[in-house]
């Protein structure tokens, strides 16, 4: 298998952070996916018409995209165990959800700075976008804190990323500390964020 991947990309990150849990790294290939919103990858594309990363081509099937669906494909695949079985599976998929609308939000912010020249950027569209990362980690420190001390899961690799997201392009997207007024989250956030898995593809 062949993994369309950018270091930066949390949503890929997702995705490396599973392979390392599960000790399969050296079962899928990693190919440079680099591209921008304004410019795609072109081999990405050929792969997933719409042209976003993380995209895994399968030697026996069509390429699986969207980080959701490559990570509990592969967690299916090599029984990493990280999606839980029962009622208990929908509090971890909605945490990764929750997750991933944290990153949907604070990327937009990034890529105002990114791809729009500065005269053309929107001050209350970003903070409406830094708003929606902000409630998301209050409702975080709020109410799912008994499920991120749970068993591992998706739903907790999901919150870790976008806490170092958050750290890594902080400066460009205009981030608040996270950890301000969440000491709950903060506490959590020491360990998990040591764990193998997650140093082995911290941002750079």
């Amino acid at each position: 298998m062949k993994l369309f991947y950018a270091r930066p990309s949390p949503f890929v990150r997702k995705v490396m952070v599973l392979l390392n849990e599960a000790g399969k790294t050296d079962e899928v290939e990693l190919v440079d996916g680099f591209g921008g919103p304004t410019a795609p990858n072109a081999d990405v594309i050929a792969a997933n018409p719409i042209g976003k990363i993380p995209c895994l081509v399968r030697d026996d099937g069509p390429a699986v995209y969207d980080s959701r669906v490559i990570t509990r494909y592969l967690d299916a695949k090599f029984d990493a165990g990280l999606y839980p079985t029962g009622d208990a599976v929908w509090s971890t998929l909605t945490l990764e959800a929750h997750a991933d609308g944290m990153l949907d939000a604070g990327i937009l912010c990034v890529y105002e700075v990114r791809c729009r020249d500065e005269d053309d950027r929107s001050a209350a569209w970003v903070e409406g976008q830094r708003a929606k990362v902000s409630n998301g980690l209050d409702a975080v420190e709020a109410n799912w804190m008994d499920h991120l001390v749970g068993p591992l899961d998706m739903g907790q690799v999901g919150i870790g990323c976008v806490l170092d997201y958050l750290d890594f392009r902080a400066e460009m997207g205009g981030f608040t500390d996270w950890r301000v007024g969440r000491p709950n989250l903060t506490a959590w956030a020491g360990e998990f964020l040591a764990r193998p898995s997650m140093a082995a593809t911290r941002p750079e």
